[in-house]
């Protein structure tokens, strides 16, 4: 935890998001100190603002959170990774540059560094070229048709020229800058990448990175800032090492680790208690040529052991023992209860099962027709008689305990009331089982046909 908690301060620490994390945190403080204190309704409505919250923070910073998962780079990131310099001629490149600024010739040259830029890269014509101060000037020169829009710098080559670039949406930009301006700060908001952008109405240099504007007043500046951002003092390929990794950014890091250390103390302040809950028996993976005729118990109490102050209480969870059945036989069966039989959220162990045995009586499944017995009561109004009763079919196949079966002849009917019949009649009624071991194979409903007469 204290790994991603700087992995998300690294990234957010150049961020205008930072501010919205700070707010966030904020809430979430001021909820869990009232909360302590039993104010029931400001927590009660900094609860319901956090849900509303989660979802907005969604919808507003999907791409940012898609940027942040991209620079997870765990492995990467902890054990090292090789930096490639990229091979630019980089005096060149910003001789190019002030040429175009003293001409007032405007231009966008991007640098794409470790995260990839093309989602945010509108049209763009393939170029695919060693970087050149001539082809440079020569893709910028106004009326060529190229020089509207960036060029991208990828792997020490051109790979684009004329890309439309993302706006800013920072509404606390100067108002003096441009379109072009808010595109270069629009891509670095979004990216790692830098860029350079000259100015065609005041001839001025600017370089931008990570939502920020630099002005560049020399040709040597900008050299020296590119080969500082872009390339190392050491040989082209340089390896990180883990310890270099692990102690730079020490203070931010080991304020990190105190605040998720903190965190963990208010998680487990609730370690130790012990409830007990009552859990009821489910089944699975009973074989097909036998059916389940009872157990014991049909209850189970759990105790539980939280670890977690998370979890508001155990016995709102919806814990059930899942027994498998797989291995039975015909007769009666003992199965052990342990822990591997429930399902349990994080922060909550088991510390006792009682009883631990249960007793599982399956007998084998066999099929039999059984006679349809139409079952009435009540008696018909004055002047008529019952005649014939007859059922449709007049028997059904029934599936069940071999056993149980053997002594079944028929099956009833529903209760059929006699009072309301004056004439011939056809009914629809339900087959009553007489136990819940019994299952009608094809429809658990007849047809009864009442012949009704007169006296």
């Amino acid at each position: 935890m204290s790994f991603l908690g700087y992995q998300l301060y690294s990234w957010f620490k150049n961020t205008k998001a930072l501010q919205v994390v700070i707010g966030l945190s904020s809430l979430g403080i001021i909820y869990v100190i009232t909360k302590y204190f039993g104010l029931l309704m400001t927590s009660w409505i900094l609860q319901e603002i956090g849900t509303v919250l989660f979802v907005l923070i969604i919808v507003i910073f999907q791409s940012e959170i898609r940027q942040a998962l991209y620079r997870f780079s765990l492995l990467g990131n902890l054990f090292g990774r090789q930096e490639i310099a990229p091979q630019i001629d980089i005096p060149s490149l910003s001789s190019a540059v002030f040429s175009l600024a003293s001409s007032r010739t405007g231009a966008i040259i991007v640098f794409q560094r470790n995260e990839p830029i093309g989602e945010y890269l509108l049209h763009g014509v393939p170029v695919d070229s060693l970087v050149s101060s001539h082809l440079i000037g020569s893709i910028f020169r106004d009326g060529t048709p190229l020089h509207d829009g960036a060029v991208i710098i990828r792997n020490g080559r051109i790979a684009l020229a004329s890309c439309h670039l993302p706006l800013s949406a920072n509404a606390e930009l100067p108002q003096h800058l441009g379109t072009r301006h808010r595109a270069g700060i629009g891509l670095t908001e979004r990216s790692d990448a830098l860029v350079i952008i000259v100015s065609e109405e005041r001839g001025e240099v600017s370089l931008a990175q990570s939502g920020e504007l630099q002005i560049i007043r020399k040709q040597e500046e900008l050299t020296d800032t590119l080969q500082t951002l872009l390339t190392s003092q050491e040989p082209a390929i340089r390896k990180i090492t883990f310890r270099e990794r692990l102690f730079s950014n020490l203070f931010p890091k080991l304020f990190i680790f105190l605040l998720v250390f903190i965190s963990w103390l208010i998680i487990t302040s609730r370690q130790g208690a012990i409830v007990t809950v009552t859990a009821p028996l489910k089944f699975h993976n009973l074989p097909d040529s036998l059916t389940l005729v009872k157990n014991n118990p049909e209850l189970v109490e759990v105790q539980l052991k939280v670890f977690s102050s998370l979890i508001s209480s155990p016995k709102l969870l919806d814990i059930s023992v899942d027994m498998d059945l797989s291995r039975i036989k015909e007769g009666q069966n003992t199965l052990n209860v342990s822990e591997e039989n429930l399902k349990l959220p994080l922060g909550v162990v088991i510390s006792g099962i009682n009883p631990s045995t249960v007793r599982v009586v399956a007998d084998k499944k066999v099929r039999k027709p059984l006679r349809v017995r139409v079952k009435t009561y009540g008696f018909l109004p004055e002047g008529f008689e019952l005649r014939r009763v007859k059922a449709e079919p007049v028997s059904v196949m029934v599936e069940g305990p071999a056993n149980f079966l053997t002594k079944m002849e028929s099956v009833q009917t529903e209760d059929i009331d006699l009072a309301d019949i004056r004439r011939t009649t056809l009914l629809t009624v339900k087959l009553v089982p007489s136990a819940s071991q019994i299952r009608f194979i094809s429809n658990d409903s007849v047809r009864v046909r009442l012949v009704v007469g007169t006296e």
